[in-house]
């Protein structure tokens, strides 16, 4: 059978009502689109001026963005390059021919051109029955060109009078599902979104200013306050990122994270990027500050491409651990789809991810080895998202070992890195088999009388009280298998650091067995076992324990959601101590029924003791309690 070739046949007709539905994931897009071609137009003129060619006085160069709500009418207008009747039918009427694309090989070096396809113009007629262009070239003698299409599937094209000025008003006749664009305030919405940092000034409508005019005739210095209608610029065109970071101050950095965050607190710190090779990147990442419940905003990072936003979803940019910071980055090399919305997988995208993530981890290193003290100050805010880099960046890992800090709870010293942690603690915690065992607490409050008696023993205690911390230890217990993370509640003292010489049982075999069957019975749990072990004089006479193995699991699920483990129901251990001398009057009693109180009050201390008497069984304690002091 013969092979035959084609080729495939797409005309205006096929393709314009996909270009019009599916092209931009968002409809509003559209103004942010036509907005940046008119501030195109505008670079290009500016360029071409630089260049010694002839444009005319360049003057005001202000786009505008004009509602008319009779005629039902949405106008952007540039007084930039223009075009003439044969670059209108060959920009537009040539769906997908980027102007920006051929401009940028002729003037390499233009680089705040925005645009990068030809498509963007056609995003009118998402929201639009009718579309008109009224533009006048930059070049001596041009006419006036008029062209307008109903559907974007025909259009009518002439030169004529429409415009005496150079630049270009693209006018959309809104269709009457998309009357919301005749609305003030959604206008104004938009494009404090997508145009706040354009490079040129974008004015719409106009505000009123109260300004303080001397009064005529009156004293000198006198003046009388008077408000005066002026353009409403909605841009700021040199935000701070384009500034040099050695111009600006703390307090600009400030009051441009409250521009950008009015709702805030302060950030604790920020870095200024900015870099030219291998590629183009400026921006600034505020470092907020960061609850222990690992609060995770993914949209708190904005990317903008020459100024003009672009998206606040840039997980491919930068390394997940780093979305906890705020900030904006602007690059015009990173890789866009046609509709400027989503990242493509790109190897340069992996080397801003690379660069971001040194930048950052250079910047906390440089803070802890300039300035420890005030480093240590920051680590409640910062170490959630330095473990989190820990734990999800093995590079960021790698540098983030000089200054990931511990911070001890009841000594002398607040603060240790992994080396000076080992040398404080390895004389006194290390136990029979050689193993460091690292005492820690979960909830300072609740576990307060465990962590007074390993003070009392002088051991160390380490505060790991947010979510992500259970993970954290395991990463670090992984990497060094010398050392071992115990909760501080999770046994007895001489279980937890076992010793060669731990203390002996004062109880014969006969009473121990009688201890165990008398607080068992009055338990009747399930999920707790009943141990009677040695343990010091000093320590409590009954303790509730946890075992690590299940605490660190249920926690660990917290963070993943995983709603098997967190449901598991607690087990726990109560630890009888031989050797309190309460025990011997617990033995000693012969009321059967006094024994039985006696022996529920201090299960029931033990359990108060760990937040875990609640309901029925706090009533009951408390009327127990009232009735041994009647």
């Amino acid at each position: 059978m013969a092979v035959q070739k084609g080729t495939v046949s797409v005309t205006t007709e096929n393709i314009f009502p996909i270009i019009k539905q599916y092209l931009y994931s968002d409809q509003e897009i559209f103004l942010r689109e036509l907005v940046s071609n008119g501030v195109d137009a505008t670079q290009k003129l500016k360029t071409i001026a630089a260049r010694g060619q002839r444009v005319g006085q360049l003057d005001d160069l202000t786009v505008q963005v004009r509602l008319d709500k009779d005629a039902g009418t949405l106008t952007i207008s540039d007084k930039g390059i223009g075009m003439t009747k044969e670059e209108v039918e060959k920009y537009i009427t040539q769906i997908a021919f980027s102007s920006a694309q051929e401009f940028l090989k002729k003037y390499e070096d233009a680089n705040t051109v925005i645009g990068h396809f030809g498509l963007g113009f056609f995003s009118g007629f998402m929201v639009s029955d009718k579309v008109e262009i009224k533009t006048l070239s930059y070049q001596e003698n041009a006419k006036a060109v008029h062209w307008t299409s109903e559907g974007g599937i025909e259009y009518t094209i002439e030169e004529n009078e429409c415009r005496a000025e150079r630049g270009t008003d693209i006018i959309l006749h809104l269709s009457k599902d998309a009357e919301e664009y005749l609305e003030e305030s959604r206008v104004e919405g938009l494009l404090t979104k997508y145009c706040r940092f354009l490079p040129v000034n974008i004015q719409f409508g106009t505000k009123t200013e109260t300004i303080n005019e001397p009064v005529a005739d009156g004293e000198d210095g006198e003046t009388v306050e008077k408000s005066i209608e002026v353009p409403n610029v909605v841009n700021d065109t040199a935000p701070l990122w384009t500034k040099k970071p050695n111009k600006l101050t703390d307090e600009e950095y400030l009051a441009f994270y409250k521009e950008l965050y009015p709702y805030s607190e302060e950030p604790l710190f920020w870095i200024h990027l900015n870099v030219d090779y291998p590629f183009k990147l400026t921006g600034i990442l505020y470092f907020p500050k960061i609850k222990n419940n690992l609060e995770i905003r993914k949209d708190r990072i904005s990317l903008y491409c020459n100024q003009v936003f672009v998206t606040d979803h840039i997980e491919e940019i930068i390394p997940e651990f780093l979305t906890l910071l705020h900030g904006v980055i602007d690059s015009p090399d990173i890789p866009l789809n046609v509709s400027r919305s989503y990242l493509q997988s790109d190897p340069e995208v992996k080397k801003i991810n690379k660069y971001i993530a040194r930048k950052v981890a250079d910047k906390l290193h440089s803070m802890f080895k300039n300035d420890r003290k005030n480093f240590e100050e920051k680590w409640q805010h910062t170490s959630v998202l330095i473990k989190y880099g820990i734990l999800s960046d093995e590079k960021f890992a790698d540098r983030a070992k000089p200054f990931t800090l511990f911070e001890g709870i009841n000594s002398e010293q607040q603060f240790y890195t992994l080396p000076e942690l080992q040398e404080a603690t390895k004389a006194t915690q290390t136990d029979k088999n050689g193993k460091l065992i690292c005492l820690y607490a979960s909830n300072i409050e609740e576990q307060h009388s465990y962590i007074e008696t390993a003070k009392a023993a002088n051991y160390s205690v380490l505060k790991f009280d947010t979510l992500i911390d259970p993970h954290y230890i395991q990463y670090v217990e992984s990497k060094n298998s010398d050392i071992q993370f115990k909760r501080v509640d999770a046994d007895t003292l001489n279980n937890l650091i076992e010793k060669d010489d731990a203390p002996e049982s004062v109880l014969s075999e006969e009473e121990t067995t009688v201890v165990n069957d008398l607080f068992t019975k009055n338990l009747d749990q399930k999920s707790v076992s009943v141990l009677v072990k040695a343990m010091l004089p000093t320590e409590a006479p009954v303790l509730i324990t946890r075992p690590e193995f299940m605490r660190r699991m249920k926690d660990m699920s917290a963070l993943s959601n995983d709603n098997y483990m967190s449901n598991m129901p607690d087990m726990y251990n109560v630890v009888i101590n031989a050797n309190h001398a309460t025990l011997q009057h617990v033995l000693k009693e012969a009321n059967a029924t006094k024994q039985n109180d006696m022996v529920k009050q201090l299960c029931d201390l033990a359990l108060l003791q760990q937040g875990m008497l609640k309901g029925e069984a706090l009533t009951n304690f408390i009327n127990r309690s009232i009735g041994l002091v009647k």
